[in-house]
């Protein structure tokens, strides 16, 4: 099975980029973030064209969350657990054969000090109680998406200027460790360890031409799921194309 994750910055901006992707990863489940529209206005027919079903939740021009998949989904999930009062469309989740995916689109953080930081810490912690809830299930499960954390210095191309930045702040980074901690495992690093390779370049300042990128999007893996993963890497090609997200796709896959 093929699992692939991507934040397209609006499904439809991005909609031929998103559709050559499909046709030449062939991925068995896409998880999009940002889709930036509100479900009935998803482009259905086309993605269904392409042999995809799709669950998607979203609002118009920001958030949104989406699966597509060769077979259909199961026990659909919509919205993290543990917060009935939180409206924004940031997590999806379903199963497919034997295999539980979501995809996560964790919330920014920026500016620290604010309400927003207190808002992504606190979806964090809600993210480490329902995961803890599904490895109790003991399932092959992936929780795909843009957590919007650089797990280390590693992962961004200046770590003195990011210090401060809700995406690497040591708040933020030790609720991703405490996601492993639970026994989670991160895809890309069971087969590359090298520093400084990433899913994000910002539009600005020419940081994709210079390769000052952060790795923000991750794959991350239940024992039952880790077990079988029999590759993962980050997919440059997309980036580099004319109006591309400024994301990049990740994808692993896993022997079943």
């Amino acid at each position: 099975m093929k699992i692939a994750s991507w934040n397209v910055n609006s499904v439809k901006a991005r909609l031929p980029h998103l559709l050559a992707f499909l046709e030449d990863a062939q991925p068995d489940v896409m998880c999009l973030q940002e889709t930036k529209c509100l479900a009935q206005d998803f482009p259905m027919l086309e993605v269904k064209g392409l042999g995809y079903h799709v669950e998607t939740i979203g609002q118009r021009a920001y958030n949104g969350v989406a699966l597509l998949s060769k077979r259909p989904a199961e026990g659909l999930v919509t919205g993290l657990p543990g917060d009935e009062d939180d409206g924004q469309p940031r997590y999806i989740e379903a199963s497919f054969g034997e295999v539980r995916i979501a995809s996560v689109y964790l919330p920014n953080g920026n500016p620290v000090g604010t309400d927003k930081f207190t808002y992504k810490l606190a979806w964090m912690e809600r993210l480490i109680g329902h995961t803890g809830e599904l490895l109790k299930r003991e399932i092959p499960f992936v929780l795909a998406g843009d957590y919007n954390i650089c797990p280390t210095d590693d992962d961004v191309y200046d770590p003195v200027a990011f210090r401060d930045d809700a995406l690497c702040r040591a708040e933020a980074r030790s609720r991703f460790r405490a996601l492993l901690y639970l026994g989670l495992t991160d895809a890309y690093r069971v087969f590359h360890r090298e520093p400084h390779r990433y899913t994000f370049w910002d539009y600005q300042a020419g940081r994709w031409h210079r390769d000052e990128g952060l790795r923000i999007d991750h794959l991350l893996l239940a024992p039952h799921a880790a077990d079988r993963i029999a590759a993962c890497n980050i997919d440059k090609k997309p980036r580099a194309k004319d109006r591309s997200s400024d994301h990049t796709p990740i994808w692993c896959e896993l022997a079943l």
